[in-house]
Order: structure tokens, then C-alpha cells, then sequence
């Protein structure tokens, strides 16, 4: 005679998993504060007084890199993101107060959705009328920053960066980059933060040329990010130039000349990690 086959056990009960889902709220909100703990203790030990950005772009580049890697589920990437954007800005805030100077030029819904997104609404929010004002402002702060297009603009805000002990280019945003991401506007983020905290995986040049064109402008095009605008100052254009190492400024400068233009002037105005790329069909 043949055993019956065993039953199924019951699925929980819909009390039973609400009862599970805040269990791991509160374990959620114990380890944020946990981590509010850790911070004041840093803080201590830091005792954050220095000038400049408390921001430290190559271990948050590291940490988002290694967000995505983990990430699986569900749950939107988009949420995940947001959600630990938020928190380090946030904790970031707490060590060392700052806000966030935007440039309005390029559209105030798209700029400030990209400041929500990766710096949430703690962190003051301060509107700008052109690159070079927010800039500015940031310049005659202890630890802000600015948001600014970092693919089209009128004029070369870049070149306020050259000086020795000016804010520089820190980060690109969004760093994690797919087709459909809600606050999808480029940016740079300009501040002033320590050298060791920086990344350098591709870093950005403020050149100078003369006989800039459209030819000029495709040739270079398969080699660097370029941002161009009217420089009469020697008939030509300045150029906002991203160069992903172990390429060299030297290849660009050579491919400008080339083409037939003449480089008046170079600088390095800053330096940011490599973007993630996740492509359409998710794989990363």
C-alpha cells in the first residue's frame, strides 16, 4: 500500500509576514543609528575642522561599485541607490555641514531632481543662475559643492578651477549609468577635498586652443569627453576635457594639433571616478 504523499506545510499568514517585515524595519532604523554612533565617534577622532569637503569620492566610488555587485531582488536599483546616496550624504552632512550650489542654467527640474537623488533633502539646497556663480560660492565656502552640467554650457566655468587652491572637479553623477535612470542629467560636482581622498580614474583638463572647428571637434570625439565653448581670448575655444587613464592629455594635445589646432594653455581642474555602466537588459 502506497504512503500519501506528505502535505504541503500552510504559507504564513499575512500577520506572520507583516510581523517579519517589521522585525527587519527596526533592524534597519537600530543599524542607521548605529551608524549615527560610529560617526559621532569619527568625528571625534577627526575632529573635523579642516577645510574642505568631508566628502571622499574614491571610498563612495568604491562602496557604490560595490553596491551594484551585490544588488539582487526585486527591490529597483534605483532605490538602492537613492537610499545609500541619501544616507552618506547625510551622514556626510552631520560630520561636517555643507550645501549644495546648482546651476539653473541647464533646467531646474532635471538639476534638482539629480540633487535630491544623491544628496536628499537634509542637505541644503541653493539655486544658481550660471556655472561660474555656483562655483564661486563654493570657492568662498569651508565644504560645498556644486552641480553642474557636465556636457553642455555657455560659458567656461572650468577655467575659475585652474588656480592653485581652487575647488576642483570631484565626481561625475550619476556614477551608476543606465538608460532609464531617474535623475539622469550629467553633472559635475565641484568642492575642495583633500588629495588623498580623491579618484583619479579619469581625470579633467581645462585647454586652451586656437583654430578650433567642427572637424577638430569629430576627431577628438572617439578620445575624450568634450565640453567646448567660444574662447576669444585666443580666437579658438576652451575646452572641458575628460581623460580616462592610462590615456594621457599628450595623446589629446597631439590628436588637437593634428587636426590643426594649436594649444595655448592646459591645466588639471580635477579628477572623478569611472562611471558604471549597467546595460538595458540589467547584466552588470
Amino acid at each position: 500500500m502506497s504512503k500519501a504523499p506528505p502535505i504541503p506545510p500552510a504559507p504564513p499568514s499575512l500577520q506572520e509576514l507583516r510581523r517579519e517585515i517589521d522585525s527587519i524595519d527596526e533592524q534597519v532604523h537600530t543599524l542607521l543609528m548605529q551608524r549615527g554612533d560610529i560617526i559621532d565617534r569619527l568625528i571625534k577622532v577627526k575632529q573635523t575642522q579642516e577645510v574642505g569637503s568631508a566628502f571622499r569620492p574614491a571610498r563612495e566610488a568604491d562602496m557604490m561599485r560595490r553596491l551594484v555587485q551585490r544588488h539582487q531582488g526585486i527591490l529597483p536599483l534605483d532605490t538602492v541607490e537613492s537610499i545609500w546616496r541619501v544616507i552618506i550624504a547625510t551622514f556626510t552632512y552631520v560630520q561636517a555641514p555643507f550645501s549644495v550650489h546648482a546651476d539653473l542654467s541647464v533646467g531646474e527640474s532635471a538639476m534638482r531632481d539629480s540633487a535630491r537623488f544623491h544628496f536628499g533633502f537634509t542637505v541644503p539646497f541653493v539655486s544658481h543662475f550660471n556655472p561660474s556663480a555656483a562655483v564661486e560660492a563654493v570657492a568662498r565656502s569651508k565644504g560645498d559643492l556644486a552641480l553642474v552640467s557636465a556636457t553642455t554650457n555657455r560659458m567656461p566655468w572650468w577655467l575659475d578651477l585652474e588656480a592653485e587652491g581652487a575647488p576642483k572637479i570631484i565626481a561625475r553623477l550619476p556614477f551608476i549609468e543606465r538608460a532609464d535612470h531617474p535623475a539622469a542629467l550629467p553633472v559635475f560636482v565641484v568642492s575642495r577635498v583633500a588629495d588623498s581622498a580623491m579618484v583619479t580614474e579619469v581625470e579633467t583638463w581645462s585647454v586652451r586652443v586656437a583654430g578650433w572647428n567642427a572637424d577638430i571637434a569629430r576627431a577628438l570625439s572617439p578620445l575624450a569627453d568634450i565640453v567646448a565653448v567660444p574662447d576669444s581670448a585666443f580666437d579658438g575655444a576652451a575646452l572641458l576635457v575628460s581623460v580616462a587613464r592610462p590615456q594621457s592629455l599628450d595623446k589629446i594635445t597631439s590628436a588637437l594639433i593634428a587636426a590643426g589646432a594649436s594649444v595655448r594653455s592646459s591645466a588639471l581642474v580635477g579628477s572623478h571616478a569611472t562611471r558604471y555602466t549597467v546595460p538595458s537588459n540589467g547584466a552588470r
